[in-house]
């Protein structure tokens, strides 16, 4: 089964992931939009997009899995692709974050060409390659490329403020904290074989380990432990687990009664956002935080979005208001990895805007315009047979 409001979800939380990803470019935004900054008690709207993403791939385990199942592969197979696939995010978010960090003068091709062959190597090896117009001969040699492409660039990697170190895997960046979350809750789902209550159970305990987190007595990892810290922290695994509830009681209650499920997601959403504001003078709201009241009240919106959207697009089958953006729900990761092309290329060329077409309105408008931009790229390559798949 495939669910259109999870695919539209998908597609309107990347949509705007590139539209907020672009404010840096532009001066003059209004506070609500931004990223609230370290410390400070406040939810942006650039706050709850990461967020929801995480919700969205929780939304998808459930029948990702039972789809895989029902095609007759065994526990054993869909453990290890979901190893791969996790290992894939952790590789690619580890590079980007390092991009982040990187010391243009101390790369022998500088950063932003570094960053377009980085992302050229996602392509190369990621690429869904039994889809595409590639012939098969050349399959594994482009894979092989891609990964010499990665080594290239791990070797001639310095980062810092005057090129002091090497890799880190920093905070992991979007994808890497995608892997973490996707990694345990997918594993932990494939071994209690779904079971609903125990589910909810690993939701309560994320919820706990999140405010845990935000105590005198956190969990301190050390050693090679430490690279656990995103799972027991609790808020962004919490994310996913929250999608993958919400799923199971679609698949529950949704051969009884649609009302009901809208009725026990509402009811959710309603309980999340009370806790959330509830707790706020705690710990505040704040997603560098990773606080409690972040987790509640992105998952509040979550279970609102999944029932609002899949009573609009699987009820209702209004879907056409989404066509525009449908590439984004269904060739995500290629639309998330295109600006990684487009930013340093534009970098190359010296293109720039007018400071008038770069503030306030004018500006989100232009914004706006470059994200359905990149959402129609990735549409052209998709309908090519280009497309990326982990």
């Amino acid at each position: 089964m495939r669910l259109k409001s999870i695919d539209i979800l998908r597609a309107l939380t990347m949509f705007f992931m590139i539209w907020v990803n672009d404010f840096w470019t532009l001066q003059g935004l209004p506070k609500w939009l931004l990223h609230a900054k370290a410390g400070e008690d406040y939810l942006g709207f650039s706050d709850v997009i990461f967020p929801l993403f995480l919700f969205i791939v929780g939304l998808s385990i459930p029948f990702a899995i039972k789809n895989r199942l029902q095609k007759g592969d065994s526990r054993r197979d869909i453990a290890k692709h979901i190893l791969i696939r996790s290992f894939s995010l952790l590789f690619i978010g580890v590079f980007m974050v390092n991009y982040e960090s990187a010391y243009h003068e101390g790369i022998i091709i500088g950063k932003y060409l570094w960053c377009i062959l980085m992302a050229l190597g996602v392509f190369l090896i990621w690429t869904h390659y039994k889809k595409s117009p590639i012939p098969k001969q050349l399959h594994l040699p482009l894979q092989i490329l891609g990964l010499a492409v990665f080594v290239f660039l791990a070797i001639i990697y310095k980062g810092g403020a005057s090129g002091e170190h090497w890799m880190r895997p920093q905070w992991w960046g979007i994808l890497g904290l995608i892997g973490w979350a996707y990694l345990v809750n997918a594993l932990i789902f494939l071994f209690v074989r779904g079971n609903f209550a125990v589910m909810i159970g690993v939701w309560v305990l994320f919820n706990i380990l999140s405010v845990w987190a935000q105590t005198d007595m956190a969990i301190q990892l050390s050693g090679p432990f430490r690279y656990l810290s995103t799972i027991v922290g609790g808020t962004i695994p919490g994310l996913t687990t929250g999608g993958i509830v919400a799923s199971l009681i679609f698949e529950k209650w949704s051969k009884v009664s649609l009302k009901q499920v809208y009725t026990i997601l509402a009811v959710l959403g309603i309980v999340c956002l009370a806790y959330g504001l509830g707790t706020r003078p705690m710990w505040g709201i704040s997603k560098l935080g990773a606080t409690p009241s972040w987790l509640a009240i992105c998952s509040a919106m979550g279970f609102f979005l999944f029932a609002i959207l899949h009573y609009i697009a699987d009820k209702r089958n209004i879907t056409k208001w989404a066509k525009i953006i449908a590439p984004a729900g269904t060739a995500t990761l290629t639309c998330y990895m295109l600006p990684y092309i487009i930013y340093p290329m534009r970098t190359f060329v010296d293109f720039t805007l007018p400071d008038v077409l770069n503030t306030g309105v004018i500006g989100l408008i232009g914004s706006m315009v470059f994200a359905l931009l990149v959402v129609a790229i990735t549409g052209w390559l998709e309908k090519k047979g280009i497309k990326l798949k982990l």
